[in-house]
């Protein structure tokens, strides 16, 4: 089994990539091999267009059976407090569009420069893993991936009000949802809740509980593979 481990930075899978140099021999850096399970890691840098181009030159120059999408991120639903980690199951590129004299906001698909059910997206504009429900053993969680995350309440607002069915917030999801589904490559996104999204205020984010739940979380399902 061939699998692709993504993340937008180092230190999100740090532990992970800890348990990998312990546990599997290493043939180069980022690549590590257990018997016949293979795991390559990439950091793709942080937001929609940096993750775009880098999971677009590795999916499409090999073959996976398989590719994650590992982070944190924020939540907009109080069933999901930080700490918690989620199987996001559907996406959507949430800022994408324009912005109308009004103040409100305008998608692509709504816009008609994107057709409406036009592959990968649904008809609705969201971006669905087909192939999630194999994976039953996280809570399962409908995801937005912005380029400016929400941080001022009249926005996050607007944004519920807009997507009343998002309940988590990330930066890179929508573009690995696009890209694995594109070169059909299964896949699964997992992400651990730091913060609410809520006015902004770093102080009350849990970074280090959501990476060890992450960590946790990603080193079971690595151990998995061998039960």
């Amino acid at each position: 089994m061939k699998i692709l481990l993504t993340a937008a930075t180092h230190f999100e899978i740090a532990a992970l990539e800890a348990h990998l140099k312990k546990h599997f021999i290493q043939a180069e850096p980022y690549r590590y091999q257990k018997g016949e399970v293979q795991i390559a890691m990439l950091i793709t840098g942080v937001g929609l267009p940096m993750a775009a181009y880098a999971l677009g030159k590795v999916i499409g120059s090999d073959e996976w059976d398989l590719a994650i999408n590992a982070g944190i991120g924020g939540s907009l639903d109080k069933a999901y407090p930080p700490g918690t980690v989620v199987q996001v199951v559907s996406e959507r590129f949430a800022d994408l569009g324009v912005e109308e004299a009004d103040g409100s906001f305008t998608s692509v698909h709504e816009l008609g420069l994107i057709e409406s059910g036009q592959a990968p997206f649904a008809e609705d504009g969201r971006l669905v893993n087909q192939g999630g429900s194999e994976f039953g053993f996280l809570p399962k969680a409908r995801g937005i991936s912005v380029n400016q995350v929400h941080g001022y309440e009249p926005s996050i607002q607007a944004l519920r009000q807009k997507y009343p069915e998002a309940q988590v917030e990330s930066m890179e999801g929508a573009a690995f949802f696009y890209a694995c589904a594109l070169e059909r490559v299964p896949y699964l996104q997992l992400r651990a809740v730091s913060n609410w999204v809520e006015t902004r205020d770093r102080d009350r984010w849990e970074v280090e509980l959501a990476l060890d739940r992450l960590n946790t979380t990603l080193i079971e399902l690595v151990q998995s593979l061998f039960a």
